[in-house]
């Protein structure tokens, strides 16, 4: 049965410490997960920096969190994770600030099957670079931040969001395919849908989520063989908020037929699903979860029930990784086709 009124998320925000004065950097705060993670780590006493793309909706949610948490503070950034520049500009304006170490960068958005389209500025995959490519590059610009932020507080954290679609893969494998720089689009699956979460839109976004998961694993490798001590106390975990109420399926929903969208769908929600404010627990945790409960490396989410599926609802707790997750060849891949993507080399020291 469902939760979607958030009455897990009550009692684990109770158990959430404080983190006055410790800086959160979020990507996708508009709504969803990234809105609640914003809101809590302001009632905490963290500062937050919004990174969304500029709109009026950005105008709307930052103007709505100011009100939800009079005491907190919030920056807004303008950052549109479809062009690598924009990206780019955002850590500029980090740094041009006067931040010179961050606590936490939580890689939140992500867009969900959708077209078969390319971004116009850089010629990628629409999705992959939103929930993927993008946060790699922010990861890298910030990285010496973090490790600033390590060295202040003793660790810092770095957050991928993933899904329970990473274990949905078409061929159970990251393929390089999805990483590589396209001409025009429809070229990697086209629009068709072939059956629940089946089809090229859906194939896409189950790449874009392994991919977090993978690059959460890769990542912390990394970390951990690092000789420097404020490297190595980075934590690096991943998180799947399980099935949850936020607006990433919107435009699906509005394709469906009038029983579908009026009747189907918001029963569906109501039995299966759970509220964004529990589908959040997971990037919580590793967001703010004091350093003894939470482990690098690690993914968080509600438990994994059977062979490749998990549950829609429940508590954020470590789920196994699966061998597609935390294969040697697919994490070098990645980090390979990833820096020849965003156009530079990220090493950590």
């Amino acid at each position: 049965m469902g939760n979607i009124f958030g009455r897990r998320f009550v009692k684990f925000e109770k158990e959430l410490p404080n983190v006055d004065g410790k800086v959160f950097v979020i990507t996708g705060t508009t709504s969803g997960t990234g809105y609640i993670a914003a809101e809590t780590v302001a009632k905490h006493g963290g500062e937050v920096l919004l990174l969304n793309r500029a709109s009026p909706r950005s105008v709307s949610s930052y103007e709505t969190l100011q009100k939800s948490v009079t005491t907190g503070k919030f920056v807004p950034i303008d950052c549109d994770l479809q062009d690598f520049q924009s990206v780019k500009e955002a850590c500029a304006k980090i740094t041009s600030l006067g931040y010179t170490h961050i606590y936490c960068l939580s890689n939140n958005a992500g867009i969900m099957a959708v077209d078969d389209t390319i971004t116009k500025a850089d010629g990628y995959e629409v999705q992959m670079q939103t929930n993927h490519l993008s946060h790699f590059l922010l990861t890298s610009e910030l990285f010496p931040l973090l490790v600033e932020g390590s060295k202040k507080y003793g660790d810092a954290r770095i957050v991928q969001h993933s899904s329970a679609a990473r274990l949905l893969t078409e061929h159970n494998r990251l393929e390089e395919k999805y990483f590589t720089k396209q001409t025009m689009n429809g070229q990697l699956g086209g629009n068709e849908l072939t059956g629940f979460m089946k089809g090229g839109p859906w194939y896409r976004y189950h790449q874009t989520k392994l991919a977090n998961s993978v690059f959460n694993h890769a990542l912390h490798d990394k970390l951990q063989a690092s000789t420097n001590k404020n490297v190595r106390n980075i934590i690096a975990t991943c998180a799947h908020p399980g099935g949850s109420t936020t607006n990433l399926a919107n435009h699906l929903n509005a394709q469906s037929n009038f029983l579908v969208r009026n009747i189907l769908l918001p029963v569906f929600f109501c039995v299966f699903f759970q509220s964004a404010k529990d589908g959040s627990m997971g990037l919580l945790r590793g967001m703010m979860d004091a350093k003894a409960k939470i482990q690098s490396g690690i993914l968080y989410g509600p438990k994994l029930k059977l062979p490749n599926s998990q549950s829609m609802s429940g508590y954020a707790i470590p789920n196994p990784p699966t061998p597609c997750e935390i294969d040697a060849q697919s994490k070098e891949m990645l980090w390979n086709v990833s820096e020849k993507a965003v156009g530079q080399k990220f090493s950590i020291p």
